[in-house]
């Protein structure tokens, strides 16, 4: 089911009495969502991600916009009619039920057409326990079960009417890191079995860009940069979306460009065909350095952590915008630790141009 967002915009009252203003929580959001696709909302806190999510779902009614499953335009639709499966962050699960009846439960409302026999519910729970993993836990209630048992029913009981548009909002992000894991590569797996649309809300850049076909990162209720993951990580539209995306996160310098060349402290670093002089921000992946002994960017050399298949060489510059550059190099790699600077050479690729005003990417060539 294809899923259509046209112009979406939700404000919620001011709570300051001293500023009238409405709070804009998503603004002038414009998205076609493909049919049977994975899309992660990404942004930190209070960036309209959930917010986004509540509207598709019918949770909230959109201050302006309209919004589509297929050519059905549903903006006015109750919740309950949209078609949707809506898993929480808190799993939401009736304790003194057990876990046949927790999915059995949107069945049993169903009315009219839709109703179905007593056989058929089961047999669709069982179907969808079974998708899930957890076909064995059927008779047991949810206070028996682990954070990532839960979890699976949750999604089970959002599944069991195969609704035309999954809703995932933050569905991990109670559960620790092993199983955190383990269910994203589940949900995942659920996803294209299922081949339903589905929107995944999450804070956590590196859970959005494993498990989704497309990411929509989002910041104060505007997007900012929509795409395939690894080509927003290659191709970050401004310094925004360049600094929450990666693990570590990228490195940012003060720079300037003088004659084509680019500038770190006193270092030139990188040949910049076609900007022009001019202050800006330099952005480098820790993946972007290549170690050399005569490279032309110098670092004070501070430590080495061995990461076993690679290496982070931890050292710092007077021009970082931070406590410390990390370097990730690999094991082949020999760093003198006795020498108090270490020197490389740039990936061009991994290195990006940022306007000081605006922050927005100022391509280079090279």
């Amino acid at each position: 089911m294809e899923v259509i967002l046209q112009n979406l915009t939700k404000k919620f009252p001011s709570r300051d009495r001293k500023k009238r203003e409405d709070v804009i929580a998503v603004n002038d959001f414009s998205f076609a969502i493909p049919d049977g696709k994975l899309i992660g909302l990404l942004g930190p806190s209070g960036c309209g991600k959930s917010t986004t999510l509540n509207l598709i779902s019918g949770l909230l009614k959109p201050t302006s916009g309209r919004i589509f499953f297929g050519e059905d335009d549903v903006t006015d639709l109750p919740p309950e009619n949209r078609g949707i499966g809506l898993v929480f962050q808190n799993y939401a699960l009736y304790p003194h039920l057990s876990v046949k009846q927790n999915i059995l439960f949107p069945l049993e409302n169903l009315k009219g057409k839709d109703k179905l026999s007593k056989e058929e519910m089961l047999e669709k729970a069982h179907e969808a326990a079974k998708l899930v993993q957890i076909d064995d836990l059927m008779e047991r209630k949810p206070g028996e079960l682990s954070g990532g048992q839960q979890q699976r029913v949750a999604i089970a009981r959002a599944l069991v009417k195969m609704p035309r548009v999954l809703l995932l909002d933050e569905p991990l992000s109670n559960l620790d890191a092993r199983l955190r894991l383990q269910t994203r590569e589940e949900i995942k797996r659920i996803q294209q079995e299922t081949k339903i649309t589905t929107i995944f809300v999450t804070h956590d850049q590196e859970e959005a860009m494993s498990i989704s076909d497309m990411i929509v990162v989002m910041k104060d209720g505007v997007v900012q940069q929509i795409g395939k993951p690894q080509e927003v990580y290659d191709n970050p539209t401004n310094l925004f979306v360049a600094k929450f995306l990666g693990t570590p996160p990228i490195n940012i310098f003060n720079g300037q460009v003088r004659g084509a060349r680019l500038y770190i402290g006193e270092d030139a670093v990188l040949d910049v065909q076609g900007v022009a002089d001019q202050d800006l921000y330099v952005g480098i992946r820790p993946e972007g350095f290549l170690l050399q002994e005569d490279g032309p960017l110098r670092a004070d050399l501070r430590g080495v952590e061995v990461m076993g298949r690679d290496i982070s060489v931890i050292s710092g510059h007077d021009a970082l915008l931070g406590e410390t550059i990390r370097s990730i190099i690999g094991t082949d790699n020999k760093v003198n630790l006795e020498n108090a600077t270490v020197r490389f050479a740039l990936k061009p690729h991994k290195v990006f141009l940022f306007d000081k005003k605006t922050e927005e990417r100022v391509q280079f060539g090279f």
